[in-house]
C-alpha cells in the first residue's frame, strides 16, 4: 500500500513561513554588524566571523566569505548530529544567507576602513548588532553556526547558559586577536566578547517576557470570560480565603503577552476595583500556546 504523505495545514504552513522570516530578519541585522562594524576594523569577538577576521590576516587571499562557509560546513555536521535535522535545516539556511549576504557586500560596498575614526562606537554596533541577530536566532531553536552551534552543545550538556557558553567557545578566538593585531585591537575584541555575551541573554530574555497573573477578585466570571473570550488565551481557577475577613476569594492564574496584560489589567481595574492583582515577568513558559516542549 503507498504511503501517505503529510500535507502541512494553512497554520503548520504560516508558522513555517514566520519562522523562515525571523530568521532572515535575525541574519540580516548580524551581516550588518559584522560587515560594517566588525571586519573593517578587525573586531574578533569569536564565532566564525571572529575565526574569518583572524585568518583574513594571515591569508588575504581567500575572502572572509570564503573561510566563513568552509568552517560553517565543518562544524554544521556536529550540529546535525546532536540537534537533528530540524535544527541542521535552519542552521544551514541561516549559514548560506549569511556567508552569501557577506560575499554580495563584499563585492557591492567595499570597505577599506572604518567607516568613523570612533573605535568605541563601532565597537559598540559591531557587538549590539549580531547580539541581537544572535537572540533571535537563539529563541527559534537555530544558530548562525559555527561556534554558535559550540555554545548549544555546551547549553544542552551542561549547566551553563547562552552567554556563558558563548564566552567559553570564543574566547580562544579572541585572544588570538592580540597577537594578529596587536594589543589595542585585542582589548577592544575582548571588551566586545564580554558585552556580547551579556547582550545575548539581555534580548533572548526580552524576546521571550511574558506577564504571569495573579487575581485575587470577587467577580472571576467577567475576568475570565475577558480572557478565554477577549483575548483568546487560558486560565486557571482556584478557590482561597482572606486571612484576615476569612472571607471567600477566587484566585485566577494566567499567562500572556506584554501587551495583551496591559489589557487585562486595565479590564480587571474597570470590572473590579477592589481586586488584588500581583504581575509578574517571566521569560520561560512551557505548555499550549508558548513552547510545546521542555
Amino acid at each position: 500500500m503507498a504511503r501517505k504523505i503529510a500535507v502541512p495545514d494553512k497554520q503548520s504552513a504560516a508558522r513555517i513561513i514566520k519562522d523562515y522570516a525571523l530568521l532572515t530578519l535575525g541574519t540580516v541585522i548580524m551581516v550588518l554588524g559584522t560587515y560594517f562594524f566588525k571586519f573593517p576594523n578587525n573586531f574578533s569577538t569569536g564565532g566564525v566571523t571572529g575565526m574569518a577576521v583572524v585568518l583574513y590576516r594571515y591569508f588575504p587571499m581567500i575572502s572572509r566569505a570564503d573561510f566563513m562557509m568552509a568552517i560553517n560546513v565543518a562544524l554544521l555536521v556536529l550540529g546535525l548530529a546532536v540537534f537533528g535535522r530540524n535544527f541542521a535545516g535552519k542552521t544551514v539556511y541561516v549559514s548560506l544567507l549569511m556567508s552569501v549576504l557577506t560575499s554580495v557586500l563584499e563585492r557591492a560596498v567595499p570597505l577599506a576602513a572604518p567607516m568613523t575614526n570612533q573605535p568605541l562606537l563601532e565597537l559598540i554596533f559591531a557587538v549590539s548588532l549580531p547580539a541581537v541577530g544572535s537572540a533571535i536566532l537563539f529563541n527559534l531553536d537555530a544558530s548562525s553556526g559555527g561556534t554558535d552551534i559550540i555554545a548549544m552543545v555546551l547549553k544542552k550538556y551542561t549547566s551553563l547558559d547562552i552567554g556563558r557558553a558563548l564566552l567559553c567557545s570564543d574566547l580562544f578566538i579572541t585572544l588570538m586577536a592580540c597577537v594578529a593585531f596587536g594589543m589595542e585591537t585585542g582589548l577592544f575584541s575582548i571588551l566586545g566578547l564580554v558585552m556580547k555575551s551579556l547582550l545575548v541573554d539581555m534580548v533572548l530574555e526580552n524576546i521571550n517576557t511574558h506577564k504571569y497573573f495573579h487575581i485575587i477578585t470577587t467577580k472571576p466570571a467577567e475576568i475570565e470570560n475577558y480572557i478565554t473570550g477577549t483575548l483568546k488565551r487560558g486560565a486557571t481557577e482556584l478557590h482561597g480565603e482572606g486571612a484576615y475577613t476569612h472571607e471567600g476569594r477566587t484566585v485566577v492564574l494566567t499567562v500572556m503577552k506584554r501587551h495583551e496584560g496591559v489589557m487585562l489589567r486595565r479590564y480587571v481595574r474597570r470590572v473590579d476595583p477592589q481586586a488584588f492583582v500581583l504581575i509578574l515577568n517571566t521569560c520561560e513558559i512551557v505548555g499550549k500556546g508558548f513552547r510545546g516542549t521542555i
